[in-house]
């Protein structure tokens, strides 16, 4: 019975996200709560600004209430993003490498952090408009980067998005092999001693189509069997960051976030 709950919360989820985002909110009573605050602090500021004038008086036709704001919490973490950014931007900055190169990764987080300390070339095959100091943008198809030497990069990443090649959420051609093509890819335009730092969903290896793949994560140092990798860290179940972890503790985790580090060691 639960895995038919969950399947249909994930159905509905996928058609309407905003009833899903919103269940927290009618659990709690918030959707009540919030209107009848919302109107007491609207007399409230009305009574209080005729007694001490101010040039920001109440105008009903300019009132844009936000009704749920005082409900949250003073910071939110994006689950496996917040902990994966800073530890993948951190082994970035570490390394000192003046270009850095960027598959699929997140622009308002890991991208934005690389951006301030070194000059980031991001790489995704849906298009960008945004211009900004330190960043460059090639649209491109990480299964086929044939505009991309080989053994011609120092420094690559690609951050919870492999999961994704070929199953055309984000407009890519459908591919079962899709991650397959961009992972041989990642290790052909490496060079010699480049780094490359990778994550995805790990625990018990399966499809969720068309949202991803969670990976078994020897599967994955199997894919990239011409690396050496350097280090294993992941994000587990609970949103804690094991740091240099043993891959045998991943094993019974739902859905954590692998953090890989690799290094090539030779050029074929």
């Amino acid at each position: 019975m639960e895995k038919i709950i969950k399947f249909l919360l994930y159905q509905i989820n996928g058609l309407f996200p905003f009833i899903y985002e919103a269940l927290p909110m009618f659990k709690s009573f918030n959707f009540i709560r919030g209107p009848f605050s919302y109107l007491k602090d609207y007399i409230s500021y009305g009574s209080l600004s005729q007694k001490q004038p101010t040039p920001f008086a109440l105008d009903f036709w300019n009132t844009r209430p936000m009704l749920y704001d005082r409900f949250e919490k003073a910071g939110e973490i994006p689950k496996h993003y917040f902990y994966q950014d800073i530890w993948a931007a951190r082994k970035v900055y570490e390394s000192k490498v003046s270009v850095h190169y960027d598959i699929g990764s997140r622009l308002n987080g890991f991208i934005s952090h690389c951006v301030v300390f070194t000059k980031v070339v991001m790489l995704d095959v849906r298009p960008l408009s945004i211009k900004l100091d330190n960043l460059e943008f090639v649209q491109t198809d990480a299964t086929n980067m044939n505009n991309i030497e080989s053994n011609s990069i120092e420094s690559l990443s690609s951050l919870h998005a492999i999961e994704h090649f070929g199953l055309g959420r984000y407009g890519d051609p459908v591919d079962p092999q899709g991650y397959i093509k961009a992972i041989r890819e990642i290790g052909r335009i490496l060079k010699k001693d480049g780094n490359v730092y990778f994550s995805a969903p790990v625990g018990k290896q399966r499809l969720e189509f068309n949202a991803h793949r969670i990976f078994d994560p020897k599967y994955i140092i199997e894919l990239f069997s011409g690396l050496e990798l350097k280090e294993f860290s992941y994000i587990d179940d609970n949103e804690n960051l094991i740091v240099s972890a043993d891959i045998k503790e991943v094993l019974n985790q739902n859905y954590s976030c692998g953090l890989f580090y690799f290094k090539k060691k030779s050029v074929k």
